[in-house]
């Protein structure tokens, strides 16, 4: 079967050829050019600025060397594609960051205030529960580094700081995990006559919330032990989120009441005074908690 071109595609065949003799024409030409220049400066050497180079590297990098060796008149191909490489290895040269400074970076200015302010705000914090704080509020800092920041600044480690610790301070930074407990009295006639019942009660120091807790004329040693059982239950328990109960020296809050609640991570301050009007003074005084009073009753 014979094949026969159309007009139009003998018309495109003869087009083309046209362009490619132009090319050619062209290619020559510049060829003859570059060759002129380098014999006006053989003696010179052509030095080309990092630009020139990259310049050159990109184009010769896109004919290939094959194309290159017919074209090149400046510089030869193997130097034309070495340029390339090394544009290649500078993207992935990570050499300057070995000229930074060795260590870790410096704790700003604002940590080092936020971890003294902690650290005066809550004196019986050691470091590893400031560090914690601190990762809570978004700044990754080790437990060292809070103590190096301390001792920079004369502050004691936490022991120390304890043992320095005011009442006023201590109320201040347990205040959310803060109960009170005590005993008051009511008159009740009976058919024996008037008889003293002793009421005891526990107050929630952050939410002002009340707790009966019971009521009996005897609050001997096997009671005031199922009262410790009642408020540590782990399930309805009125301590549950307490973790320091203020108590006075009252023979009736013994060491084995005391010693139940301390089973159940509720730690027993004992003063030396009656803490009914110094709590209700306090709580009626403080910012810290609700001016609302909840009563509930168990």
């Amino acid at each position: 079967m014979s094949f026969v071109l159309q007009p139009w595609q003998l018309l495109l065949v003869i087009l083309a050829g046209w362009v490619n003799r132009e090319q050619q024409a062209v290619v020559e030409y510049l060829r003859t050019e570059n060759q002129i220049f380098k014999e006006i400066h053989r003696k010179k050497r052509i030095v080309l600025s990092d630009d020139q180079r990259r310049r050159l590297a990109v184009k010769g990098k896109r004919l290939g060397r094959k194309a290159l060796q017919n074209i090149a008149t400046i510089v030869t191909p193997d130097t034309i594609l070495r340029w390339h490489q090394q544009l290649v290895a500078a993207k992935w040269d990570y050499s300057d960051r070995s000229k930074k400074r060795p260590g870790r970076p410096s704790v700003s200015e604002d940590v080092v205030h936020l971890v003294l302010r902690i650290a005066r705000e809550n004196p019986s914090w050691g470091y590893d529960r400031m560090q914690g704080a601190l990762a809570n509020l978004g700044h990754t800092i080790s437990d060292t580094t809070v103590g190096n920041i301390l001792k920079a600044h004369g502050i004691e480690p936490a022991p120390e700081r304890k043992r320095q610790t005011t009442w006023r301070i201590f109320l201040k930074a347990h205040w959310d995990v803060l109960g009170a407990i005590d005993f008051t009295t009511v008159e009740v006639w009976t058919k024996g006559g008037l008889v003293t019942f002793y009421v005891l009660f526990v107050i929630e120091l952050a939410s002002r919330r009340v707790h009966f807790a019971g009521c009996t004329p005897n609050p001997q040693e096997a009671w005031m032990k199922q009262m410790a059982r009642n408020l540590t239950d782990p399930i309805d328990g009125f301590l549950n989120d307490s973790r320091y109960l203020l108590m006075d020296r009252d023979q009736k809050f013994s060491k084995a009441f005391r010693d139940l609640l301390e089973r159940s991570d509720v730690h027993c301050v004992r003063r030396a005074c009656r803490l009914d009007h110094r709590i209700s003074r306090r709580t009626s005084n403080d910012s810290c908690g609700p001016s609302k009073r909840n009563v509930s009753s168990g």
